[in-house]
């Protein structure tokens, strides 16, 4: 695991497009179930004028994946990004709304209107992306449920990366625990998707988990 604890100065703030998801996320509804994809793909544009949208996107293409599972992929944003630079990718989310509008964005993509806890697609992918604070949209009590499925969509040498915001309501040391409950292991952390150092005052984690040998 790779704790960066040489570096002298751990990030505080998650960067532009981090943000921009998490304002969306916020005004757009109470939860995932009422969300109106067109409505927030409305506000998410406006909030990423003037950032670079695609910090995920080249977070995970440090690790070169072939294929990818966008996992609550929402409107699309990494995931038809991804596929523009030769990736290929599937895209899951559990509101039909948010579908509906990548679907529309980008109809030649593969968009599957599934429950992440319960995915089974009966395939494995080079990595499994949750952007934009997945597990804290997930219902209480089903996170473990959650990386469960993701895991499932692994093999070995795959990673699993996720990005979520610290501080509500779903820390790391029970992330951690229900990583490694699925047979992971954590091999990096960041506090932001540019990979600055993560430490005790970040408000955010980017995690990397790989598949623990058998």
């Amino acid at each position: 695991m790779n704790e960066h604890a040489s570096q002298p100065e751990p990030a505080t703030g998650r960067d532009p497009a981090a943000r921009a998801v998490e304002r969306t996320a916020d005004r757009v509804a109470d939860g995932p179930s009422d969300w109106d994809g067109d409505d927030y793909q409305r506000r998410l544009r406006a909030n990423l004028d003037g950032t670079d949208p695609h910090g995920e996107v080249a977070f995970v293409q440090r690790y070169a994946p072939e294929r990818v599972l966008d996992a609550g992929c929402g409107t699309g944003r990494v995931a038809i990004e991804l596929a523009r630079r030769d990736v290929e990718v599937v895209g899951v989310d559990h509101s039909a709304s948010m579908l509906a509008t990548a679907r529309r964005l980008a109809p030649e993509l593969p968009w599957v209107h599934a429950d992440l806890a319960s995915l089974a697609l009966g395939r494995t992918f080079d990595a499994v992306v949750l952007a934009g604070n997945v597990p804290l949209f997930t219902a209480p009590g089903t996170q473990a449920a959650l990386l469960e499925g993701c895991a499932r969509h692994l093999d070995v040498g795959s990673v699993l990366v996720v990005g979520f915001q610290l501080g509500r309501g779903y820390d790391l040391a029970s992330f951690d625990q229900h990583a490694q409950a699925v047979g992971l292991e954590l091999v990096e952390r960041y506090a932001t998707w540019d990979r600055d150092p993560f430490g005790p005052g970040s408000d955010y984690a980017v995690s990397v988990h790989r598949p623990l040998d058998e």
